[in-house]
């Protein structure tokens, strides 16, 4: 086994928190001020990249480092290592309530896992972070965060936060179309593209966006109820109430055009 094996716990409900136990010399890479608490005995270095390949070149990991910046994230990562003669523990807190995944990628397809850029909260040593672009172009047009996606790869446990519940579907040669912001994160196997949701009477006074993401295919896909963005623009003054007001972004207007 290349990655790092630990153990953990979730602990939470409604906004969770993942505690890791490090056996000595383990090592866990977080996302920089992730951490909660971490025992004595538990030291922490900031580097660049995610250490998944040590005999690295500078250039490299330039390269690796600086493909996070455009993702959103820190160009730097934060390794946590069990200095200590016995077991220790460190916790990680997401950003915001939600639900944080325990992924175990010796289980994936390929090993391999894609998810929004914001989603990733901490994984053993030896898990791999890439940037993962979506070449279609409607998805690059319109998708927002489903342009720019992260590649998590390895055999070993990531830990990926959600906001909201988290829901887990198994697609069979299946399709699956959700808002575009709710796709936390799929086995590459999956096929992902944005297309329009409807009509135009329905793209315009729905209420339900002018585009849905489209996953297609076999494999797994999570989907979180409430992503960040959408929280932040029901939190907003007067974002929820133009949602309440006819159901679509125009307000009272749409009850003009119903049948």
């Amino acid at each position: 086994m290349r990655s790092h094996e630990i153990d953990y716990r979730i602990i939470g409900e409604d906004i969770q928190v993942v505690e890791i136990e490090l056996d000595p010399n383990e090592t866990v890479i977080a996302e920089a001020g992730a951490m909660l608490f971490m025992e004595e005995g538990i030291q922490f270095e900031t580097k660049m990249g995610d250490g998944s390949q040590p005999n690295q070149g500078f250039m490299g990991k330039l390269f690796q480092a600086g493909s996070r910046l455009l993702t959103g994230e820190s160009l730097f990562m934060t390794h946590f290592t069990n200095r200590g003669y016995g077991k220790r523990k460190v916790a990680f807190a997401a950003p915001y309530p939600g639900t944080v995944m325990p992924i175990d990628l010796a289980k994936i397809y390929g090993n391999q896992l894609i998810v929004q850029k914001d989603a990733f909260l901490c994984a053993a040593l030896g898990t791999q972070m890439a940037i993962h672009f979506n070449q279609r172009i409607g998805t690059g047009l319109f998708g927002g965060e489903g342009f720019i996606l992260q590649k998590i790869q390895g055999d070993g446990m990531a830990f990926i936060h959600a906001g909201g519940v988290v829901m887990e579907r198994q697609l069979n040669n299946e399709m699956l179309r959700v808002d575009t912001g709710c796709v936390v994160g799929f086995e590459p196997s999956i096929s992902f593209d944005i297309q329009r949701s409807g009509g135009l009477k329905s793209m315009v006074f729905g209420g339900e966006g002018i585009f849905l993401a489209t996953l297609r295919g076999t494999g797994k896909v999570w989907i979180q109820s409430m992503p960040i963005s959408k929280l932040v623009d029901r939190l907003s003054p007067g974002g929820g109430q133009a949602r309440k007001e006819g159901g679509s972004v125009l307000g009272g207007l749409g009850n003009l055009f119903e049948d």
